[in-house]
């Protein structure tokens, strides 16, 4: 089964510009000017203070698993191909957390702790910002 039948973000106004971040291989975050603490998800205002001065920087993608699941059935008929696979939350250097894949591992080495680098995947029309162990090249 190819990815183009797994279900595909939905990009809108507050998004957009993390998913065009991630075609040109950047992990874009949100920074509160007011306040300079990173924020993500995208959203207009900072959950911290409330301002709306809210600029986008690259994320250096370094990070540490902070929690995780092992799939051993597929979250539906698109992944059953993929199983077993790790869905893991991500912190990332700049403190905010994220959802993501952990891949070029075995998925019975990944621990809470471990570090992480972002690793970014074509997906179709997306590109889809996905973890591996840090320092391994692929």
């Amino acid at each position: 089964m190819t990815d183009q039948n797994k279900p595909m973000p939905i990009p809108d106004g507050d998004s957009n510009v993390f998913w065009q971040g991630c075609k040109e291989n950047k992990l874009l975050i949100q920074k509160c000017s007011d306040c300079s603490k990173h924020i993500f998800y995208p959203r207009i205002l900072c959950p911290n203070c409330f301002s709306e001065k809210i600029e986008w920087v690259e994320s250096t993608g370094k990070g540490k698993v902070y929690s995780y699941t092992i799939a051993r059935r597929g979250g539906g008929p698109a992944f059953k191909d993929d199983v077993p696979y790790a869905v893991a939350l991500i912190q990332l250097d700049e403190g905010v957390r994220m959802f993501s894949n952990i891949i070029n591992a075995d998925v019975e080495e990944v621990k809470c702790d471990m570090a992480v680098e972002v690793v970014f995947v074509d997906s179709g029309e997306f590109t889809l910002p996905k973890f591996q162990p840090a320092g391994i090249l692929k």
